[in-house]
């Protein structure tokens, strides 16, 4: 399977990170990206940057280093009733392509019961303002995949498979293939994700993610970004306006 974009990765912005914007795009074209989403944290993480800075993303153009530039932004959930640290009237403003709501200890608790986690996802399910779940196979907010996979499919939330996570969050890794399982069940999409935060991690982390998807034999059809074709209708699902010059592009 191939992957033509990378819909998760970080920019010195968020000052854990290393690589300037130009650089991870550069980069991501190097290794033959056909797109590729900014997605800097939101402005509850202690280095995140100021919520000015995704009001400016309008500055950048929509085409940089050879592929197309999705504007975005990791959404940090705040609490089980699913609100998210951007206020609906500033998504509203700041007309992003592409959203990824995720947990972080740093901006929420160090853990939730499942049940906590399962309501928590069942109300980020009902948000119209996000596109993605970002790794949300951590150990310590597990959750009950199938009842919430079916939540994703019907409410149309792409569920990452996350790369960073491979490295970082390791006890997470046997849930990633049950949550696997949960999204071919459900018919949920999915999106591998390098959650890179320097432009090696852009290579480095995608193969077994790769990896995970032929062991499992997960169909290409149910992968947002493994082609063009995919990316673009996901978009367009989500009524985002880039779907319009991305696919030009490929019609």
């Amino acid at each position: 399977m191939n992957i033509i974009a990378d819909l998760h990765m970080h920019t010195m912005v968020s000052n854990h990170a290393f690589n300037t914007v130009t650089e991870m795009a550069r980069r991501a074209c190097e290794l033959g990206m056909f797109a590729a989403a900014l997605t800097d944290h939101g402005p509850s993480m202690p280095d995140a940057p100021h919520p000015w800075y995704f009001y400016n993303m309008t500055t950048l153009p929509s085409r940089i280093e050879g592929i197309w530039l999705l504007k975005g932004v990791e959404a940090n959930v705040r609490g089980t009733d699913g609100s998210l640290d951007i206020e609906p009237q500033e998504f509203e403003r700041m007309q992003l392509d592409w959203v990824i709501a995720s947990i972080h200890s740093d901006t929420l608790c160090p853990s939730l019961s499942e049940d906590e986690a399962t309501q928590l996802w069942l109300n980020v399910a009902q948000s119209p303002y996000v596109d993605c779940i970002g790794h949300s196979e951590q150990q310590n907010y597990r959750y009950d995949y199938d009842l919430v996979t079916k939540a994703f499919a019907k409410n149309h939330k792409v569920v990452e498979l996350n790369g960073n996570s491979v490295n970082v969050r390791r006890d997470g890794i046997p849930n990633m293939k049950l949550l696997l399982a949960a999204c071919l069940k459900n018919g949920c999409h999915i999106a591998l994700d390098t959650d890179a935060h320097s432009t090696t991690q852009l290579q480095g982390n995608m193969p077994p993610l790769l990896a995970m998807l032929e062991e499992m034999q997960f169909p290409q059809e149910l992968v947002v970004n493994a082609t063009r074709q995919n990316l673009v209708n996901e978009l367009k699902l989500h009524g985002r306006i880039c779907a319009e010059y991305i696919g030009g592009e490929i019609l």
